[in-house]
């Protein structure tokens, strides 16, 4: 499906630098996120990853040298790499217990105690966040809030004061390879991230800091592949979801994130009565790979230690933490598939000793091991 529109790279001698498929993408995303409640003045800008989206956003946002940024310790580290690389200071936040992210009910909380001059929610494994309130954050206090929704594409809204970035990276849902965007329903502020983009350029002259952050047409190219496998994507992801749903239901130990819709996550994360580690080296020995994603916490990674207060009080996220594993969560798998993942989890947070298997799931086992991850 990609090679038509690679012919037209080829065809156009156009690469890079807002090529004519880096422009149809953005004009189809916004016309994608207007369809489903995006304020009609919402501007979509392209980014080389979802990263540099985040970067974007906040150089657009113009804050001062050394602002204070609220983000929540449960999160990957790009988030705080962003706020650093920014010049500013990453102020780590608990989570709420059962959407285990950052809520405006808290960063109202931490607005009341100190300074916070940017909130920066995280949609914690894919989970949206509600950005009505973040709005009414923003109205109330004055604070801007910008969403690092990186795995949230599909699932999260756009604000009227609340922009989001979003990362294309290959493991997320809308996943191009590399890639993310920048979007904001203030046309002036996206008109800034894109001008950081581009290392500052205006009318060929650097009138603000920079770097090259824009989408290659290649990626584009498989970012409008993409939207047309989107709907069928999105329901393959639903059919692997009401499956680990169905087994998953009632197993003693083992809780999900609350979740707002009945739509797929981006990752599918557990909570454990058990300690995870444990529990993750008891699967991988029937061959059911699992992940750890956002631990360490922020607050325990040594880059980020000259930032954290000697006493950071996230009790939420200290709980949390030693319980979390990610489960296989991708088009690829079938019912078996589910059915032996979710059969090893329940012996494995169970019993005291690794679970054994019969030769038959054993069999099973290495060919879920060898798999290739799709989305």
């Amino acid at each position: 499906m990609v090679a038509p529109y690679l012919e037209r790279v080829d065809t156009a001698r156009w690469y890079t630098n807002f090529g004519p498929l880096v422009r149809e993408l953005e004009d189809r995303l916004e016309g994608l996120l207007a369809s489903v409640g995006a304020p009609s003045e919402t501007r979509v800008v392209t980014c080389s990853t979802g990263t540099s989206a985040i970067d974007a956003g906040l150089a657009a946002l113009q804050l001062p040298p050394g602002s204070r940024v609220l983000v929540p310790a449960l999160t990957f580290p790009a988030s705080a790499l962003a706020i650093i690389g920014a010049g500013h200071v990453p102020v780590f936040s608990d989570v709420c217990p059962r959407r285990w992210q950052l809520t405006p009910k808290i960063a109202r909380r931490v607005i009341a105690e100190q300074r916070i001059d940017l909130v920066m929610p995280v949609t914690t494994y894919g989970r949206a966040t509600a950005v009505d309130e973040w709005d009414q954050l923003t109205i109330d206090t004055g604070v801007p809030v910008l969403i690092d929704a990186a795995p949230a594409f599909g699932e999260q809204s756009i604000g009227r004061t609340t922009s989001v970035a979003f990362s294309f990276h290959a493991t997320k849902p809308f996943g191009i390879g590399e890639g993310g965007a920048f979007v904001s329903a203030d046309p002036e502020l996206a008109a800034r991230a894109r001008i950081y983009t581009n290392f500052g350029f205006v009318d060929g002259v650097v009138e603000r800091f920079g770097t090259n952050a824009k989408l290659s047409e290649y990626h584009a190219a498989v970012g409008l592949a993409q939207l047309e496998r989107w709907p069928a994507l999105l329901r393959r992801r639903q059919r692997v979801w009401t499956a680990y749903r169905r087994h998953l239901r009632g197993m003693d130990g083992v809780q999900l994130q609350s979740w707002p819709t009945a739509r797929a996550p981006a990752l599918l994360i557990v909570r454990l009565v058990a300690d995870a580690a444990t529990v993750a080296a008891r699967l991988a020995d029937v061959g059911v790979h699992t992940r750890r994603w956002y631990v360490p916490t922020l607050v325990d990674h040594p880059a980020f230690a000259p930032y954290v207060p000697a006493d950071p009080k996230l009790p939420v996220t200290e709980h949390l933490a030693p319980h979390l594993l990610g489960l296989p969560f991708h088009t690829a798998l079938d019912d078996d598939d589910i059915a032996y993942v979710c059969d090893a989890l329940e012996r494995a947070v169970t019993i005291e000793e690794p679970p054994r298997f019969v030769a038959a799931s054993t069999e099973l086992a290495t060919a879920l091991h060898t798999k290739r991850v799709a989305s």
